[in-house]
């Protein structure tokens, strides 16, 4: 028995002397790399207020969208690199990833208004200007300059306000719209009233600098796509940074086939017609097309992709400002454009402008060399007639009806073109 008892024992001090000397040879590092309960560190994006431009507010154009940034609910392309770097701070523009669920991703754009190098000049310019020194607070800058006072005083945005500002948009204003920026300004909260009594002090400068350095966001807030216009969609913004649906610019387009190129003139041409003829009788013009101007989305869908260049004439209640007007110049009219610029008379403006330019500039590398003869010759024709028919308003509108019908029935019904499809298959609108 007492024999049985101590096999009995050896055989449970065998396991336990085991366990001792594994305990005894653990080593603590080996423990704490295997243990489960260790927090996995997620690398962390590191967000210089320079790079993003809020040390410079508030002379910037707004806050709305810092949080997604903060929240790397917004991510740059580079972001998802091993790297984790922040993109080059003296890019114009940058492709991103934008989510609201942390789990569906979308691509949109994210621009600065001008360059880094057009920014640092003019920030150089107010302190020079105004201060007579090489460095300042831009906002304290700003704040002491007549036009703000005025503004801080106001109690509706007025085209005096607006008077000398380099934006094509405010050109030729008509209180109408002046009314539209302020009711519809998305960097503060939407309180519906043509009265500037909900913005603050701070959302005054921001509105005021963003109009006189670009007027680009103003425009995708107060005419927005869910209405049917033909910008992308604005999203907010950080700093002096602007986020915005994404498009993929029309010269990637130029060596589309033929199929592609006619239904991107169409829409082109159509978009230009909307824009001359709508039922707010607004009357828009660009002062000048690249093949940055435009975008086409990944639905096939044409698009405003860079409204900077727009300007915008009231055909319901014309222009407020004579052009003797339009001379004040001060600080505000010299943020991103040479302060002698001359003004574009309102009234030298025709509704043809627009077409003319388009027809100069982008229709002919979008068409050129694309079709079989002699349908190739009659376009090259009508787009000649075109872009000589700036003395000839009759002429430019015959050129373009006659190429929007020899192109209707070049373009495709299929998935590529999925802004229209399957629709074109049961509507002859298309």
């Amino acid at each position: 028995m007492g024999r049985w008892i101590c096999c009995l024992c050896s055989r449970v001090a065998d396991p336990l002397m085991l366990l001792l000397v594994l305990a005894l040879g653990f080593k603590p590092s080996t423990a704490a790399t295997a243990s489960p309960s260790v927090p996995h560190v997620k690398p962390s994006y590191s967000f210089g207020r320079t790079f993003l431009g809020l040390d410079k507010c508030n002379a910037c154009i707004g806050t709305s969208i810092c949080k997604k940034f903060f929240k790397e609910e917004i991510r740059f392309d580079t972001w998802l690199s091993s790297h984790l770097k922040l993109p080059p701070s003296s890019l114009l523009s940058y492709s991103g990833n934008y989510t609201d669920d942390a789990k569906s991703w979308r691509l949109v754009d994210i621009t600065r208004l001008t360059s880094k190098y057009q920014h640092d000049r003019a920030d150089k310019r107010i302190c020079t200007s105004l201060l007579k020194t090489k460095t300042c607070s831009l906002e304290r800058a700003l704040r002491r300059t007549q036009r703000f006072q005025k503004w801080l005083r106001a109690k509706r945005l007025t085209p005096d306000l607006v008077q000398g500002l380099s934006s094509p948009m405010l050109r030729c204003p008509s209180q109408r719209l002046l009314d539209r920026i302020v009711r519809r300004y998305a960097e503060v909260p939407d309180a519906g009233s043509i009265y500037m009594d909900h913005l603050t002090d701070r959302d005054k400068l921001r509105l005021l600098y963003t109009l006189a350095v670009n007027s680009h966001p103003i425009l995708l807030q107060i005419f927005p796509d869910v209405e049917g216009w033909p910008f992308p969609r604005y999203l907010g913004s950080c700093g002096r940074l602007v986020v915005s649906a994404s498009t993929r610019p029309l010269r990637d387009f130029f060596s589309a086939a033929p199929e592609v190129a006619a239904d991107l003139a169409l829409q082109l041409l159509a978009v230009l017609r909307s824009m001359g003829n709508n039922d707010l009788n607004y009357f828009f013009y660009f002062t000048h097309v690249d093949a940055g101007t435009f975008g086409v989305f990944s639905n096939g869908h044409l698009f405003i992709r860079d409204a900077s260049t727009l300007g915008i004439i009231d055909k319901e209640e014309g222009s407020q400002l004579i052009d003797g007007q339009q001379e004040y110049k001060d600080i505000f009219s010299c943020l991103t454009v040479d302060c002698q610029s001359p003004f574009v008379s309102c009234d030298s403006i025709r509704e043809k402008h627009s077409l003319v330019m388009v027809c100069q500039e982008l229709l002919p590398k979008l068409l050129t060399g694309k079709f079989p003869s002699p349908v190739q010759e009659k376009i090259d024709t009508l787009l000649q007639r075109c872009a000589r028919g700036l003395g000839d308003d009759g002429g430019v509108n015959e050129a373009i009806a006659e190429l929007a019908g020899i192109l209707k029935p070049l373009r495709s019904c299929d998935s590529r073109f999925a802004y229209r499809y399957p629709d074109c298959r049961y509507s002859d609108k298309y």
